[in-house]
């Protein structure tokens, strides 16, 4: 008999299943078809099925893990804010004061 999996999704709000959130169900079905690949190059290669089982399915349930430790820690769009923070400058360096001296005070802020 099939079984039935419920997945959650709420009125504006993104799927959810078995814990795992939005973008991340993507990651997780790009990294399994990934390891069927993987897979299969070693097992045409002639690699021992043990071998190459012992090889995807560490690989396959490290990347599981993973997958599961950055929905619960970034949630739903914090690893996208923490990707874009990270290529922000912490200091913008300027030799010469000339830059600031055009600048043009805001008629707004002297109210």
């Amino acid at each position: 008999m099939a079984t039935v999996y419920e997945i959650n999704k709420g009125i504006n709000r993104s799927i959810e299943f078995k814990g795992i959130k939005a973008q991340y169900i993507t990651y997780l079905a790009l990294g399994m078809v990934a390891l069927l690949l993987l897979f299969a190059i070693l097992y045409i290669c002639h690699i021992k099925l043990l071998l190459c089982l012992g090889i995807v399915v560490p690989t396959a349930i490290a990347f599981v893990l993973l997958i599961q430790h950055l929905s619960r820690t970034y949630g739903e769009s914090g690893l996208q804010k923490r990707m874009a923070a990270s290529k922000l400058p912490t200091a913008i360096r300027s030799r010469s004061r000339q830059l600031f001296i055009q600048l043009q005070p805001e008629q707004n802020a002297q109210k």
